[in-house]
């Protein structure tokens, strides 16, 4: 007598045995289609997410290039717990680490792309026990010049960068502005009292000393620095500079 269902866990379980089957496994993340501009640089980016514990140890990626004509395919780059770049080929001296396999990332550069770069990039990272799973691929084509998709975000990031710079300065020169401000503010308050005290060196005009000079007085306003006129003479300067009128009055007296 058969059972269904002891037969259907047989099946599953050589399945996952021979590795068709995983329930976890190994993820890829690319970007898909990439284009370069001919004679530059180009920043390949792989990221992967594994079922198991990183091992820095153990990690193996590898890159592989597939021309758009018909040919074989090339090795580009590997990785084990060092970078591995070509040592010949086309991609001799032309490809760069820049992945961190702790960070999660298998990325590399392509130095001074040229027109025979154009093809599909694939990347493969192995994490063992991990190490089935699907692989990354990543299409470049090389150009002569720029999109205009590129070209308008190359605008719109230069843009930002200068809009960002102008607020900036405007930011740091409106503080500046409030700060003088401030500070003009807080001289003027402190300047106040010192003028409202008196200065030794004037006085009230009702005030006024006044000086006399032989037989001439003169008024001197020390407030605004104006000599006045001469005053009229005061009466008890007249008599005391004025004996005659005294010896007249006397001989008169002494007539009678």
């Amino acid at each position: 007598m058969c059972v269904p269902g002891l037969g259907l866990l047989a099946v599953l379980s050589g399945l996952a045995a021979s590795g068709v089957l995983q329930v976890g496994g190994m993820r890829i993340y690319t970007s898909g289609d990439v284009e370069a501009v001919n004679g530059t640089d180009v920043r390949l980016k792989c990221t992967f997410h594994s079922s198991s514990p990183v091992n820095p140890g153990a990690v193996v990626v590898s890159w592989s290039f597939r021309p758009l004509k018909p040919g074989r395919e090339e090795s580009v780059f590997h990785y084990q717990q060092r970078p591995y770049p070509p040592v010949e080929g086309i991609f001799r001296r032309r490809v760069h680490w820049a992945g961190d396999v702790m960070g999660n990332d298998a990325s590399i550069i392509v130095q001074q792309v040229k027109f025979t770069y154009n093809g599909t990039y694939i990347c493969q990272v192995k994490n063992p026990p991990d190490v089935h799973g699907a692989v990354g691929e990543i299409r470049l084509r090389v150009v002569t010049t720029a999109s205009f998709s590129e070209l308008l975000l190359l605008a719109l990031a230069v843009g930002g960068g200068i809009t960002a710079v102008v607020v900036l300065l405007i930011v740091i020169m409106s503080c500046r502005r409030c700060r003088k401000r401030r500070r003009t503010q807080r001289d003027g308050s402190e300047d106040a009292p010192r003028k409202a005290r008196k200065d030794p060196t004037a006085c009230h005009p009702l005030r006024a000393v006044h000086l006399y000079l032989s037989q001439t007085s003169i008024e001197i306003d020390s407030s605004d620095g104006m000599i006045s006129d001469p005053s009229t003479k005061d009466s008890s300067s007249e008599e005391e500079e004025d004996p005659s009128s005294d010896d007249d009055d006397d001989d008169f007296n002494d007539s009678d």
